[in-house]
C-alpha cells in the first residue's frame, strides 16, 4: 500500500526519524464587512470669515453751528409785524418763533437780486445804534 504524500512535505528517507514541518496556524482576519456603496453628499462647510482687523471708525455728528446771541433795536410797528407774522404761520399750521422769522428773512434776502436787495434797504429807514430811552 503507498501513501500519497503531500507535495507540500518533502520525501524523508525511513532510516532517519520522520519530521514534518508544521506551519503555525495562521490567525483569521477579521474580515472586514463591505458597506454598500452609496453616493457620499459632500458636507458644505460653513465658510470661515476672515480674521480682519478694522479700526472703530467713531460716526462723528454734524457739528452744530455756533450761536451768537445778539440784539436788536426795531420800531415798535415793525415789530407788531413779527407778532402777526407769528400768528399767521400758526394758523397755516407751522408755528414759528421769533428767531425762525428773522432768519428766514435773512434766507429770504440772501436769496434776492442785488437790484431787489437794494430796493428793499432803500425802504427801510436808519434807526439810531443803541437801546431806546426809558421813557417810551
Amino acid at each position: 500500500m503507498t501513501t500519497a504524500i503531500p507535495k507540500t512535505e518533502k520525501s524523508i528517507p525511513a532510516t532517519a526519524p520522520a519530521k514534518v514541518a508544521v506551519k503555525a496556524p495562521v490567525k483569521a482576519q477579521p474580515k472586514t464587512v463591505a458597506k454598500p456603496a452609496t453616493k457620499a453628499k459632500p458636507v458644505a462647510k460653513p465658510a470661515a470669515k476672515p480674521v480682519v482687523k478694522t479700526a472703530v471708525v467713531k460716526e462723528t455728528k454734524a457739528k452744530k453751528p455756533k450761536m451768537v446771541r445778539d440784539s436788536f433795536t426795531f420800531p415798535k410797528d415793525e415789530y407788531t409785524v413779527l407778532d402777526a407774522l407769528k400768528l399767521r404761520a400758526a394758523k397755516l399750521g407751522n408755528p414759528a418763533k421769533k428767531t425762525e422769522l428773522l432768519r428766514a428773512g435773512v434766507k429770504a434776502i440772501a436769496a434776492m437780486s442785488d437790484a431787489v436787495f437794494l430796493a428793499a434797504l432803500q425802504v427801510v429807514p436808519s434807526l439810531k445804534t443803541g437801546r431806546p430811552a426809558k421813557g417810551n
